[in-house]
C-alpha cells in the first residue's frame, strides 16, 4: 500500500522564527509554503505583517497571501476551503506543503474541521453593524449575553467581529454559535500525513526582545508610510468604522492607526504596539499549549539540529 504524502505544519507564536525555518526547509526539501495567518490574507498589509516580500516569493512558491482587500473579511470558514485546494494543489505536483503561521482558528479549521453554522449573510451583517455605529458594539455585547450567554463571556465587548458574527448566526437559525459550536465538525479528512511542530525560543524574555527588534525594523521600512497609504484609500477613507475591520484591527495596524488619528506620541505608540505584540504572542502560546503533548516544542535558536532531524525521519 503506497504511503501516504506528507505535510509539515509548523506552528509558533509571532517573531519565533517561522518564516525563515519554512523558507529554508521549503527550498532543501522540494516544498511550497502555505501561510496559516490572519493577516496576510490582506492586499496592503506588508511591512506591519511582516509579509514574504518579493525575493522570498521568488524563492519559493507561497499561498494564501493577497486574498482580500483590507475594507473585507475573511472567516476561518473560507480560508479552510482556499487552503485545502492549495494543499491540494502542491500535492498533486508532488511537493510538500508546509503549512507555516501563527493562527491557531485557521490551522484548526484546514486540520481538523470547523463545526457546521450558518454561512455569512451580508445583508444581516450590514444591519448588526449600522445597529452598532447607531447604539455602540458593548450593546450588542448586552444583547448577545441575553440569547447566548456561553458565548458572551468568551468574547470581549470591545470584539465587534466575533460579536457581529455570533448575532449573525443566532439570528439566521435561532441556535447560539456555543451550540453550533459544540456540534461535531463536518470536513474531509486532511489528504496527507501531517508533522506538527512548534517552534519558540524557551526564554520568554527573548522572544519579547525579537518582538521589539522586529517592530524597530518595521518603522524603520516605512511601516507608517505604509498605514498612511491604507488611510488614503476610498474604501478605507471613507468606511464609518475602520478599526472594527478585522484587517485594520491587526496587531500593529490598530495602534498606528490611532497614533496617526492623533492619540499619543510616538513613543506611546511604540510602546503600545510592542505590548499588543506580546499579548498576542501570549495568546498564541496559550493555544498552543493546548494542542497536548503529542505536539512536539523547540527552541530554534539551540534546537536547530534537532528540528531538521525531526522533519528528515517525518519525510524518510
Amino acid at each position: 500500500m503506497p504511503a501516504r504524502p506528507r505535510a509539515i505544519a509548523l506552528m509558533g507564536p509571532t517573531a519565533s522564527g517561522k518564516t525563515a525555518l519554512a523558507l529554508d526547509w521549503a527550498e532543501r526539501l522540494g516544498g511550497e509554503i502555505v501561510s496559516v495567518d490572519s493577516a496576510l490574507v490582506y492586499r496592503g498589509l506588508e511591512i506591519g505583517a511582516a509579509k514574504p516580500d518579493a525575493a522570498e516569493r521568488a524563492r519559493v512558491p507561497h499561498h494564501m497571501l493577497d486574498l482580500r482587500d483590507p475594507w473585507q473579511t475573511y472567516s476561518a470558514a473560507e480560508f479552510a476551503v482556499d487552503a485545502r485546494a492549495a494543499v491540494d494543489d502542491i500535492l498533486a505536483r508532488g511537493r510538500v506543503p508546509i503549512l507555516a503561521g501563527g493562527t491557531g482558528l485557521y490551522f484548526a479549521a484546514l486540520l481538523e474541521g470547523l463545526s457546521p453554522m450558518p454561512p455569512a449573510d451580508p445583508a444581516l451583517r450590514a444591519g448588526i453593524a449600522a445597529e452598532a455605529a447607531l447604539h455602540g458594539w458593548p450593546a450588542l455585547h448586552a444583547e448577545l449575553a441575553v440569547v447566548d450567554p456561553d458565548a458572551a463571556a468568551r468574547i470581549k465587548p470591545g470584539d465587534p467581529q466575533r460579536i457581529q458574527r455570533a448575532l449573525e448566526v443566532y439570528r439566521l437559525s435561532g441556535v447560539p454559535i456555543s451550540e453550533w459550536q459544540r456540534r461535531t465538525p463536518e470536513t474531509p479528512a486532511f489528504p496527507a500525513e501531517v508533522l506538527s511542530l512548534v517552534i519558540a525560543p524557551s526564554d520568554r524574555a527573548v522572544l519579547h526582545q525579537r518582538i521589539a527588534l522586529r517592530f524597530d525594523a518595521m518603522l524603520a521600512a516605512g511601516f507608517l508610510d505604509e498605514v498612511q497609504a491604507l488611510r488614503a484609500l476610498p474604501a478605507l477613507r471613507d468606511h464609518p468604522a475602520p478599526l472594527d475591520l478585522p484587517a485594520i484591527r491587526a496587531v500593529g495596524y490598530r495602534q498606528a492607526w490611532e497614533y496617526l488619528d492623533g492619540q499619543g506620541d510616538a513613543d506611546t505608540f511604540r510602546e503600545r504596539a510592542i505590548a499588543a505584540t506580546r499579548q498576542l504572542a501570549k495568546r498564541q502560546t496559550t493555544w498552543l499549549r493546548g494542542r497536548g503533548e503529542g505536539v512536539p516544542w523547540f527552541d530554534p535558536g539551540v534546537q536547530r539540529a534537532a528540528l531538521d532531524d525531526a522533519v528528515g525521519r517525518f519525510l524518510a
